[in-house]
């Protein structure tokens, strides 16, 4: 009997070694080889990342809180909308690059996995007041002036909202397929605002207050990436209108003249773009980006804004390992975040990079195990300033940071 139980035993032992030789055998190929591009072929230059990457079973890979990350979002858009710092006249308010456009992108894909049928209060809120801005859009003010916020201030934010309300209007009508009175309105100011002679030809205007992301020196080239992305969202084949052409020379003109200069983080909104409107780049220049995009993944998985978000020819080691200072001294945080992370995992989707590739999945695994379980947000800092993480304005970051993660893994 007990000769039988110890054969038993080693039988087992054996057969366990073996199983794990064979996942481990496994492991090693879809991290040296198995994962394809977009295109099909085997990324070379994404090798070394993908060796560090193990890919997630579907336990954890579907273990991230849409419920959380919905209650967020809506309770931050709500305090938004009745600010009083982003009230604006006739009763409309600002529709803010870091909270509103994101949760106008986001809530929506929540829907379906939340077993809504309709949208939220806070939905309707925010496109009522879009579509009120762009139907009074002569008779009411900009939403900064020259009085008020300095020089060109009216000009400029008035080129800036014309980009914004027309992203979020194109979002929404692409869901529907039908292009409103409103959209086509919000294009029809959009391309009259248009830049065209200049450094600027083909972009627009924006309102700059030294606050990247949205608000600084990068920021202009990323308005004009997101009125690409509009067009290519715009349904009912918007884009081949004959009256706009001109205008679309310019910005396609544009957002390729100016993309070799720019940080990754605008070329990974000129690669979204891309995915929208067919034409815009060359196939190699598409895979140039995400080849770019892919060399940046940390070994954790994630992305992070900073590095992102200087140019190429500033990127020195002292930027890499985080010496660099924001506005107020403080130094830049280069550990992966939210927003980076999101961004990344979603234009990379939306470029046809499979949701099976080692390094999305690695990505989203990164998203998943980096929710909060207190707010069911994510994080991510200023670039600009040390704030407060618990301050309205210290969750600006966190904000669209939550929107590009739920779209991340929702996508």
């Amino acid at each position: 009997m007990y000769k039988f139980v110890a054969r038993g035993r080693v039988f087992a032992m054996k057969r366990e070694f073996g199983r794990r030789v064979l996942a481990t055998a496994l492991v090693v190929f879809v991290a040296i080889g198995g994962g394809y591009s977009a295109l099909g072929k085997v990324r070379p230059s994404a090798e070394p990342a993908a060796r560090r990457f193990a890919t997630t079973d579907n336990a954890v890979a579907n273990s991230w809180s849409a419920k959380s990350a919905a209650a967020y979002l809506d309770q931050r858009e709500k305090w938004w909308n009745g600010w009083e710092d982003a009230k604006r006249e006739n009763g409309t308010f600002c529709v803010s690059c870091h909270t509103s456009v994101p949760y106008a992108l986001a809530r929506p894909a929540l829907h379906k996995a939340l077993g809504e049928a309709s949208p939220t209060e806070y939905e309707r809120v925010l496109f009522e007041n879009v579509a009120k801005r762009v139907r009074m859009w002569d008779q009411i003010a900009p939403t900064y002036s020259d009085k008020d916020a300095g020089p060109n201030k009216s000009v400029e934010s008035r080129a800036t909202e014309a980009v914004l309300l027309t992203f979020v209007l194109a979002n929404h009508d692409a869901r529907s397929g039908k292009l409103s009175e409103e959209t086509r309105e919000a294009f029809a100011h959009l391309w009259k605002m248009q830049q065209s002679d200049g450094a600027q030809r083909g972009a627009w205007l924006w309102q700059l207050f030294d606050l990247n992301p949205w608000e600084g020196n990068i920021s202009p080239y990323n308005g004009a990436a997101m009125a690409a992305i509009a067009v290519g969202m715009a349904p009912e084949n918007y884009r081949a209108t004959q009256e706009i052409q001109k205008n679309l020379e310019g910005l396609r003109d544009y957002l390729n003249r100016e993309s070799s200069s720019q940080p990754l983080l605008n070329r990974m909104m000129l690669l979204w773009a891309s995915a929208k409107w067919q034409g815009l780049l060359t196939a190699e220049r598409q895979k140039e980006i995400t080849t770019e995009i892919l060399k940046a993944q940390k070994p954790d998985g994630g992305w992070s804004l900073f590095p992102l978000a200087k140019t190429w020819k500033d990127l020195s080691p002292s930027a890499v390992l985080g010496k660099w200072e924001r506005n107020d001294g403080s130094p830049q945080d280069t550990n992966s975040d939210g927003y980076a992370t999101g961004l990344a995992v979603y234009v990379l989707r939306q470029a046809g990079v499979s949701s099976e590739d080692g390094q999305v999945r690695h990505g989203k695994e990164w998203l998943i195990k980096n929710q909060s379980g207190v707010n069911g947000g994510w994080r991510t800092v200023s670039l600009n300033k040390k704030r407060d993480p618990a301050s309205n304005a210290g969750k600006f970051m966190s904000d669209a940071a939550t929107a590009y993660a739920v779209l991340a893994l929702e996508e």
